[in-house]
């Protein structure tokens, strides 16, 4: 493994759902045409539905090159982002190129879905193995309540998007539902999307909740068992619940030396545990861990916050220094 410091990829990464995942960050933190309360990225800073190049093509295919001619292939490359993937005018070149150059590569992309209404960015889709978009409601209220749209943004538009993508793409489409106590698990919201998930026929759907801090404090997450319940409402032939695994896989091939740059990359991306950092890493040495966290702490680069009984660890954003007027 030829080691190098990326600035546009992240990982590879020990997936809960794609295996050893090397991911492409194509949109900065946090342009995003959502602001869900539950964003364990944080608050949307750039809350958009305008498409542009925000991440220069040139410069993230000159990386994606450089790894895969140099280190294992992952079993996915996914493309995703501190905010919304599909926003970066460019995100369906960088796909053909991995198509083109990689062709034994598979490519999954992670999308919150709001820009499926647009037959381009559905046609740049299409050479993708794997799309993920998301859909946390359908009514009105609880949409604009538990993702904060933009405000073009109306969701009987962005479901004909998913309904529309469906019937055009034959790669696999599994379609995420992130739920939170008191926000879209009344059963009368459960049938709504029960229907709506009908007729978008996804692959599968993937029954989520909060495992992380998100914008808001007091968001609670479901429990396994009512999870389970939704499952039973929503009464899908597909349907998982994303649960965590108990152990990681691993592989000689994959592993990797874990350091603070490696730490420091995952916590920008999103708060985690420290068996978040351990699994995702492929690395059982907790002691290594906490040391490199402890060094973090003093820095000044890591906190420690504790969310729901459980302790996590969240990169601080550095501010940058006001220049003194003259």
């Amino acid at each position: 493994m030829l080691k190098r410091n990326y600035k546009y990829l992240f990982g590879p990464v020990n997936s809960r759902r794609l295996g050893v995942s090397l991911g492409v960050d194509l949109a900065p933190r946090k342009v995003c045409s959502l602001d869900c309360v539950y964003c364990e990225v944080g608050a949307t800073t750039v809350l958009t539905m305008e498409r542009k190049e925000y991440v220069k093509y040139d410069k993230v295919v000159e990386e994606l090159h450089h790894y895969l001619e140099n280190n294992p292939m992952p079993d996915f490359v996914t493309i995703t982002g501190s905010g919304e993937p599909t926003l970066n005018s460019r995100f369906g070149d960088v796909i053909l190129f991995l198509k083109t150059n990689y062709p034994l590569v598979k490519i999954a992309v992670l999308t919150n879905g709001t820009t499926l209404n647009n037959p381009e960015v559905r046609r740049e889709l299409l050479p993708a193995d794997m799309v993920m978009p998301s859909l946390d409601a359908v009514s009105k209220e609880v949409f604009e309540k538990i993702d904060k749209p933009e405000s073009s943004i109306n969701i009987d538009e962005y479901i004909s998007g998913l309904i529309h993508f469906s019937q055009e793409y034959k790669g696999e489409l599994n379609l995420e539902i992130l739920f939170l106590k008191g926000y879209n698990d009344h059963e009368s919201e459960l049938k709504l999307l029960r229907d709506i998930i009908l007729k978008i026929k996804p692959t599968r759907v993937q029954l989520n909740t909060l495992d992380r801090p998100g914008v808001l404090a007091d968001l609670k997450p479901l429990t396994y068992n009512e999870l389970e319940v939704v499952a039973k409402i929503i009464d899908y032939p597909n349907i998982d619940i994303i649960a965590r695994r108990s152990e990681a896989k691993q592989s000689s091939e994959s592993k990797v030396t874990i350091s603070e740059s490696m730490v420091l990359e995952l916590l920008k991306r999103r708060p985690c545990t420290l068996f978040d950092i351990a699994e995702v890493t492929i690395e059982s040495d907790f002691e290594k861990i906490n040391e490199i966290l402890e060094v973090l702490i003093q820095k000044g680069r890591v906190e420690e916050v504790v969310e729901n009984g459980v302790r996590f660890y969240k990169f601080i954003i550095q501010q940058k220094k006001k220049e003194p007027k003259n």
